[in-house]
Order: C-alpha cells, then sequence, then structure tokens
C-alpha cells in the first residue's frame, strides 16, 4: 500500500524554531527527521510515499525531492495555506488522486517500530472500513485515549483530559484507511481532524486494531525530540 504522511502542521509546540523550519526537517541525532523516518519506511518494504504538506512545504520538498535517495517515490500534495486538519490534508490527498483504494496514513512526527506487512495482512485479512495500530500505553508516554477490546477499537476520543475506564491504549501513529471511508465522512475543502473520523467509526464497531508491541517517538515536543535522540544515538 502507498503511505500518506501527514507533514503540513505548524508544529506549534516546537516554536520559535518550526515558524522558520518545518517539523519533519527538525534535527534528531545529527540529521533532519525525515531521513531517519524515510530510511525505517524503506527498511519495511513501502515503496511509494505521498506527503501531504502545507506550512513551509517548499522546504520538505527541497530535503526530501522525488525520495530516490531512499530507494522510494515520493509525490506532494499541497494544502498551501488553507489549515485543513489531518482529516482534511487526507481527503485532499484522495481527491487528488494521490492514493489508491486503501492506504497506510503515519504522522509526520512519529518514529515507530511495527512490521507494516504484518500490519497490512491484517486489514486485508478483516477488512474492516479503518484500522487503528493501538499501544498498551497506560497513560506512560502519552494521555490513552483507546479502548481496544478483541482485536477492536472500542472507543477512540483525543484531547480528554483524563482517560475513561478501560483506557489502557493509545493511537501509535499509523492506520489504514479506505478511500472511500474518506469520501463518505469528509467533506472536501473542509477543516477537520482525522480524530473526527476515527472516533464515529470505533463507535460504529467499524475501527478494527493492531496491537503494537514496542513503545512509539514522536518529535512534536521537546522531550520527545530529546527522547528519540537518545534512543538513536544509544540504542
Amino acid at each position: 500500500m502507498k503511505c500518506l504522511v501527514l507533514a503540513g502542521g505548524l508544529g506549534s509546540r516546537m516554536y520559535p524554531t518550526t515558524k522558520r523550519i518545518p517539523k519533519v526537517l527538525l534535527e534528531v541525532a545529527g540529521r533532519p527527521f525525515v531521513h531517519w523516518q524515510l530510511e525505517w519506511l524503506a527498511s519495511q518494504s513501502v515503496t511509494e510515499i505521498v506527503y501531504s504538506i502545507g506550512h513551509l512545504g517548499a522546504l520538505i520538498r527541497d530535503e526530501v525531492g522525488d525520495g530516490s535517495r531512499w530507494g522510494v517515490s515520493v509525490r506532494y500534495v499541497d494544502e498551501g495555506n488553507r489549515r485543513l486538519g489531518t482529516g482534511g490534508a487526507v481527503r485532499l490527498a484522495v481527491e487528488q488522486n494521490a492514493l489508491d483504494d486503501a492506504f497506510f496514513v503515519l504522522y509526520g512526527d512519529s518514529y515507530l517500530s511495527i512490521d507494516f506487512i504484518s500490519v497490512e495482512s491484517d486489514f486485508r485479512e478483516r477488512k474492516p472500513e479503518a484500522l487503528m495500530v493501538v499501544y498498551r500505553n497506560n497513560g506512560r508516554w502519552d494521555r490513552s485515549n483507546v479502548v481496544f477490546v478483541d482485536g477492536m477499537v472500542t472507543l477512540y476520543q483525543k484531547g480528554l483530559i483524563a482517560p475513561l475506564d478501560g483506557m489502557e491504549f493509545i493511537d501509535y501513529g499509523l492506520s489504514i484507511i479506505r478511500a472511500r471511508t474518506i469520501v463518505e465522512t469528509i467533506p472536501i475543502e473542509t477543516q477537520m481532524d482525522i480524530a473526527d473520523l476515527f472516533g464515529p467509526l470505533s463507535r460504529a464497531g467499524q475501527l478494527a486494531g493492531y496491537e503494537a508491541n514496542e513503545r512509539f517517538f514522536e518529535i512534536g515536543s521537546p522531550g520527545g525530540l530529546h527522547e528519540l535522540g537518545a534512543w538513536l544515538t544509544n540504542g
């Protein structure tokens, strides 16, 4: 499957640096983060990547190019200054025919340890509307936001002050979505968070889950950037 990387946000938690450098180009262990992420994607047999860009997107184009440096093919969908949100950005990519009938969605600030082939195989076998990779977090790395029972995300709710009963898991930063699901639920040119898609799907019993066993890393916060740098440097 193609992988859509959401890299158009402002990165406001990393101001003032991200006012001049997009978050995916922040330096981690001596290199721009995007280098680490693309190497990891290539190692997972992902060959076609679509970058959803917006804020300072030209800098990402200049750094990544066509992706051949990493043995992958990269194209871009640019929301410009519209600020469509993660959901609106996915809809724009579908509208521009950049993706196939089903595709991976990866947050641009996530560095993960997961077998893409196993995740895709599980999706193809079960055929849900969407699949979210989850991790048993218990509030350790960030606020837990998922109830995961018998292979299904039975409740996903982002932005809670405190987790609800049974919320031991967290959205891992990787999912698979069907293009038709996006078209049916996210209007064109509408600002919307992808969480506003996953929440109703979970309550309708249409959001499958796949449990990751290794912790996630993110560069969306100063602490997360430091932790990933230390892990990449020291193993």
